[in-house]
């Protein structure tokens, strides 16, 4: 009942009936408790016609008036924290994931051992703030975490990211020792997924997919009415399908992968090779593509066409609606989108190449926040994987 009440809502309680098959008499029991715990709140609305529509503006209709229902977006908070290389970046968010502070912090070591101090400072900091804001807030409910790689969510185990330089680091557990607060631990584009399908373009979409595109290539799946997470906590991994030529070999240690062309760092590699600038920095390369240059431009035509085939591959096997295509190199997207277009739609199969593909920019301080919104879902789910 809260899910939808804060997924959908304002929602009236005539509307929660419909969709759950429940009497309105269950449903308005069941929502007393949320009000009376201060999670949820009635908010007042235009009376309702016998024909079912709305009346006009102060007009009193015959019927009973409508009461929606709505979260109360302040009566619970939640940190939120992205880990990458060389930054953290931590939100307080309320129950809607909304952003309420945003903190950075440079990382000068990926040391598990320091980036978890460094952790705990940033979180404890963004708590700090909270209380010594002037408005009332609500009880911090949990600790979020999202790092790129294989993450054991259900342990709060970092299992493998090449990023990091990470293997087998039990993030929950060490922060949950010093926080003294639920932690959970994600892959980032998964929280990022999630973030979509509670609060953002997935709310109405029956299967959707997040594609990143960056310093990796990531992909989320939201499909059959849940966010996949994979039999082994691995899942949506389309940087790592072997569709770039075999002699290249991936940060992840494997050859071929998509990434070895497609993520920014392949990119600008490429594109130092080709035009002997080994010193020249992505902002330049850019450049150099939007001015024409052909060895500039080889490397994003390459990457566009490498991300085509991998949309194509996915769409072909799990059949979303919507691919929302997201992350920090969404900056370049117009450098790639013809030939990415092209390529998928030379391989999607029949209809699937009906999928949707739109753009959405996501800054890290949106990384983060997909972060929080995992803790907002497991603690709405009363799942066990919070640990303290």
């Amino acid at each position: 009942m809260l899910t939808r009440i804060l997924t959908q809502g304002p929602i009236p309680r005539v509307e929660i009936a419909r969709r759950t098959g429940l009497s309105q008499a269950a449903v308005t029991k069941a929502v007393a408790p949320l009000i009376e715990a201060g999670f949820v709140t009635d908010q007042a609305a235009a009376p309702v016609e016998a024909d079912g529509q709305l009346g006009s503006l102060g007009q009193i209709g015959i019927g009973r008036p409508v009461s929606p229902l709505t979260v109360v977006p302040r009566s619970v908070s939640v940190i939120g924290l992205k880990v990458t290389p060389t930054d953290l970046i931590g939100v307080t968010t309320d129950f809607t994931a909304g952003i309420r502070n945003v903190s950075h912090r440079h990382l000068d070591s990926t040391d598990p051992q320091a980036v978890i101090e460094q952790l705990t400072e940033l979180a404890k900091e963004l708590i700090g703030a909270l209380k010594a804001g002037t408005d009332v807030v609500g009880q911090v409910i949990g600790v979020g975490v999202s790092v790129s790689g294989d993450v054991d969510e259900r342990h709060g185990v970092v299992r493998d990211s090449p990023f990091m330089g990470w293997r087998e680091v039990p993030v929950a557990e060490l922060l949950g020792r010093k926080l003294k607060l639920p932690i959970v631990v994600t892959n980032d584009v998964r929280a990022l997924t999630v973030a979509e399908h509670w609060f953002g373009v997935g709310v109405d979409a029956d299967s959707f997919a997040v594609v990143t595109i960056g310093s990796g290539i990531g992909c989320g799946l939201y499909i059959n009415g849940e966010v996949v997470s994979g039999a082994y906590g691995v899942s949506g991994e389309l940087g790592h399908l072997p569709l770039a030529p075999g002699d290249l070999v991936c940060t992840c240690g494997r050859r071929g992968c998509v990434e070895t062309v497609a993520s920014s760092d392949a990119i600008l590699n490429r594109i130092r090779e080709t035009t002997k600038q080994p010193k020249l920095d992505l902002a330049g390369a850019v450049k150099l593509a939007h001015e024409g240059d052909e060895h500039a431009r080889e490397a994003f035509d390459r990457a566009g066409e490498v991300i085509g085939s991998a949309l194509a591959a996915m769409v072909n096997l799990v059949g979303p609606e919507l691919v929302v295509i997201a992350g920090e190199g969404v900056a370049e997207y117009d450098l790639y989108e013809d030939r990415m277009r092209q390529a998928f739609g030379e391989h999607a199969f029949g209809a699937a190449g009906d999928c949707r593909l739109m753009l959405r920019s996501h800054t890290f301080d949106n990384w983060a926040r997909g972060a929080a919104a995992t803790v907002i879902r497991t603690y709405v789910r009363g799942e066990p994987p919070l640990q303290r």
